[in-house]
């Protein structure tokens, strides 16, 4: 981290950035160059640079962006950093946001989604409970301005969404909660494709527990 000095909180949030990056390539969440993570800080978000791999990432080479959505430091920031800037401005509890094209979402997205409010029934409770009401946003090219505008108005009611081909983007308070809640909606994804006949969902009564017992946002 010679070429870039940080205070130690962001240096901790590169490293957890590249962490976070890592595990989920390594585990079959993103391919190549595919996906992109970044996070808020006091002074700008850090972002991963375009057509970077999430498993080999540097931290001094992550891109810094100031307030005004000027590079700072790193590389070129993804071409995604409007729909990242969007979010953050649209829900100021969000730290941190990861977009990964996972097999079994883009599948999903490919073969139906159950609804295109709810892409996957409520099956499992931790789904309800991590994950919640994930809405399909449909196909427009990588870094489409207008996309970046409607997940924008999304960013206070959910969790994350799905992008139709793309794959998903979620944010939650930190890199690694929004990681968590998308390896649980991939999981979920998996499940779903996977099981004939397909699951019922959750009833009401079932749901209202988790609600009370866990405040579940369903």
């Amino acid at each position: 981290m010679s070429a870039v000095s940080v205070s130690g909180d962001e240096a901790r949030v590169r490293e957890e950035i590249c962490t976070v990056g890592a595990s989920l390539y390594q585990r079959g969440y993103t391919v190549g160059t595919a996906g992109n993570i970044s996070a808020r800080l006091d002074d700008g978000w850090l972002i991963t640079p375009t057509d970077a791999c999430l498993g080999r990432l540097d931290p001094a080479a992550i891109a810094k962006v100031n307030a005004e959505g000027q590079l700072v430091s790193g590389g070129q920031p993804s071409k995604t950093l409007a729909l990242h800037r969007g979010i953050y401005a649209s829900n100021p509890q969000t730290r941190g946001i990861v977009h990964t094209h996972s097999t079994h979402l883009v599948a999903l997205s490919l073969a139906g989604v159950w609804s295109e409010t709810d892409v996957l029934p409520p099956i499992t409770p931790y789904y309800v409970m991590k994950v919640g009401h994930i809405p399909l946003i449909r196909y427009e090219r990588p870094g489409d301005p207008e996309v970046a505008q409607r997940i924008a108005a999304l960013a206070n009611s959910v969790r994350g969404v799905l992008l139709e081909r793309l794959g998903p983007v979620v944010w939650e308070r930190s890199v690694a909660h929004a990681s968590y809640a998308l390896e649980e909606l991939e999981e979920t994804a998996r499940l779903w494709l996977m099981t004939q006949p397909r699951p019922a969902p959750l009833d009401d009564a079932a749901i209202d527990t988790l609600r009370k017992v866990f405040g579940a946002r369903w």
